[in-house]
């Protein structure tokens, strides 16, 4: 492994991290000690403190080894948005000894039908606008479904607009195994002795890959605890800062950076349930907030409000996210409109977040960063793992305190994902990179997703970049159409600034990125379409673009 990157090191952190040796939920009763009276969560005006959190997680926790009968490393999935529920249910069933098994919220019946599956999960807490998606698996393996109504946390008047699923009232929902969570609460139920440690079980987000069915990737409290503690220190944060929480809770980067690590800190969360560019920034106004995790998507939308002017947004000292790199003309533009940088990390449903993070104090464009403390981190051959020079593309592999411990119920996946190299165990990202000389990690594409154009290799998250700069296009995304003479051609399908539609073609389009970018790379094809699919985490779904793409050649 280069040490280049230590060069550019924040003076003012260690480059060693000394993790705590607790479990996850202890962060709870020591911030419930330190600030009862604190909000830790601030939900459409909503307030809910440190100790009530702490109180109310424990009678979750209560009821679910009481009435539900689950025991120590047992795992219970979490179904349901952004929410107070969700982080209560989620401390509740750690407090409860168990796992957490996050779930995105857009499954439907059949994909759920895996992760009870999978897991052998009997219980599963779910909020009342999803629950049908759930409820026909409880003749299917499932005893338990705890219904939780958004709506029961909106206690105090709000002049924010909200999603119609938040505001809706509490339904009478009743039957064999179904709790209201209202009901759950007020059995106030209290669990047996907290026995778990920092080498059990903890959370176990599955992540989809390539092919086949989701697989659940096994972190410790020791793993997602190195987590939580690197991405505030690294960052300076401290207990008077406030958290802008909108990425999705049931996804790491959301799960971690903006849902347990204000609990580990102390510091107060206003928790938004789905991205609302308007909203996004009046809470930024009315509660002074510090910082937000934010996807290369929401910036953009951000940005593009003509009424972004309007808003007081001088407390913000920042901005981070990951998951997508973020084109470098988004970055200027986000500089000079508010004057604050956009510091990009690395991480994976494998590595519950981040393992790189750019040094906030010279952070680089459309970069990874550099990998932070006790990473091992290197830019490899996938074909024998020797270790490339900067500027060389390769596979990024990860030796790490919150690497997973493998996948779960599936071990030849385990093995797969896993090389021993100088006796260290490397988790094989699937993502391609190369470094510069001075260590930085610069993402290149999926391992997978490459164009190949008459022999010449076009990575789409390059071409991606490029078309951002301009000034029209407010998103692209890239991928392959067939061609007759160099096998596969590149296109971009792109959605146009609102002021801009009807102002430009398809044509000028092509003729602008053949000027701007290598022949071959320029995309040949332009598709305008009014929105691009994404996942619920906000990334784009280049996958489904590409596989409409094959589906229409093939007709």
């Amino acid at each position: 492994m280069s040490n280049r990157h230590l060069a550019f090191w924040p003076e003012s952190q260690p480059l060693h991290l000394t993790v705590p040796q607790t479990n996850l939920f202890y962060n709870a009763e020591v911030s419930a000690t330190r600030y009862p009276d604190k909000p830790y969560i601030l939900f459409y005006e909503t307030p809910i403190s440190f100790a009530e959190f702490k109180d109310e997680a424990e009678r979750i926790a209560g009821y679910l080894e009481q009435v539900c009968s689950v025991k120590k490393g047992d795992r219970v999935l979490l179904f349901m948005q952004n929410s107070p529920q969700f982080v209560l249910a989620y401390y509740g069933i750690l407090r409860a000894n168990a796992v957490v098994v996050p779930v995105n919220p857009m499954n439907l019946s059949n994909e759920l039908r895996h992760y009870v599956k999978d897991t052998g999960a009997k219980v599963a807490i779910v909020a009342q606008d999803i629950f049908a998606q759930m409820s026909p698996l409880l003749s299917e393996g499932l005893e338990q479904i705890l219904v939780a109504a958004y709506s029961d946390y909106l206690k105090r008047p709000t002049d924010f607009k909200m999603p119609d699923f938040v505001r809706a009232p509490r339904l009478a929902l009743a039957g064999p195994g179904l709790t209201l969570w209202s009901d759950m609460l007020a059995r106030q139920l209290r669990p047996g002795p907290l026995t778990v440690g920092p080498d059990d079980l903890c959370v176990m987000p599955y992540t989809s890959g390539t092919t086949g069915h989701p697989k659940g990737c096994m972190h410790t409290h020791r793993g997602a605890m190195a987590s939580v503690v690197a991405s505030m220190q690294w960052f300076d944060s401290h207990h008077d800062s406030t958290t802008l929480s909108v990425l999705p809770f049931f996804h790491v980067t959301g799960m971690q950076g903006s849902m347990s690590g204000p609990l580990y800190q102390g510091s107060t969360m206003v928790v938004l349930p789905r991205w609302d560019r308007d909203v996004a920034a009046r809470c930024v106004e009315r509660y002074r907030i510090t910082t937000m995790q934010l996807i290369s998507t929401m910036v953009v939308d951000l940005l593009a409000n003509p009424k972004i002017g309007d808003y007081d947004l001088s407390s913000l000292r920042g901005l981070r996210g990951g998951g997508a790199a973020m084109p470098e003309a988004v970055v200027q533009r986000l500089k000079d409109l508010l004057g604050v940088p956009y510091v990009e990390g690395y991480g994976m449903s494998e590595t519950i977040a981040a393992t790189h993070i750019n040094p906030p104090q010279r952070p680089k464009k459309q970069c990874l960063g550099i990998p932070i403390y006790g990473v091992d981190a290197r830019v490899v051959d996938p074909a024998d793992f020797h270790e490339l020079a900067p500027g060389e593309v390769g596979e990024i592999i990860v030796n790490a305190p919150n690497v997973m411990q493998g996948y779960w119920n599936n071990p030849q996946a385990t093995q797969e994902v896993f090389v021993e190299i100088d006796g260290k165990r490397f988790l094989r990202t699937g993502d391609l990179a190369q470094t510069d000389e001075d260590g930085y990690f610069f993402m290149v594409d999926r391992l997978k997703r490459m164009i190949n154009a008459s022999g010449f290799k076009v990575w789409p998250a390059e071409v991606e970049a490029l078309l951002y700069q301009h000034p029209a296009i407010q998103e692209a995304c890239v991928i392959a159409a067939s061609d007759a003479k160099r096998g596969e051609t590149v296109k971009a399908v792109i959605v146009l600034r609102e002021s801009l539609r009807n102002h430009v073609s398809e044509q000028e389009i092509i003729d602008w990125a053949h000027a701007n970018m290598a022949a071959y790379k320029a995309p040949r094809i332009v598709e305008f379409v009014e929105a691009l699919p994404k996942s619920a985490t906000g990334k784009l779904l280049w996958r489904a673009l590409q596989d409409q793409e094959k589906s229409r050649m093939a007709r």
